[in-house]
């Protein structure tokens, strides 16, 4: 079973950026798709964004579009998203999941991170 693990979450303020990253202990099937994904307190888990191994598309939620940039390292079986102009409303734990489709619902992922918390304050 491939395991994915977060990092790169942090404290920032508004305006700023960070980097998260994904790395993953192998590639199968199931990880034909990675995507990000947010939760924030007392709200429903939502798509950030998406990218695929094998030819590097992306998809992005409009909240984030322009803000945010997904890219992949093949040798690193690692994932980033680098978040730019942070606000407030991006304060969430953020969460890498691995699928076999390249889809954007949180069901179509079947492979979770454990999370990492981004805090952005005004």
């Amino acid at each position: 079973q491939v395991q994915l693990v977060e990092s790169g979450g942090g404290l920032v303020q508004a305006g700023g950026s960070l980097r998260l990253s994904c790395s993953a202990s192998g590639r199968s099937s199931k990880t034909y798709a990675m995507g990000w994904f947010r939760q924030a307190p007392g709200k429903e888990r939502e798509f950030v964004g998406a990218i695929t191994w094998s030819d590097g598309r992306t998809k992005y939620s409009d909240s984030v579009k322009g803000r945010m940039d997904i890219s992949r390292d093949f040798p690193k079986n690692t994932v980033y998203v680098q978040m730019n102009s942070l606000k407030p409303e991006d304060t969430a734990v953020y969460y890498c999941a691995a699928g076999p489709v390249f889809g954007v619902r949180a069901f179509e992922y079947v492979i979770w991170g454990q999370g990492t918390q981004v805090t952005v304050s005004s």
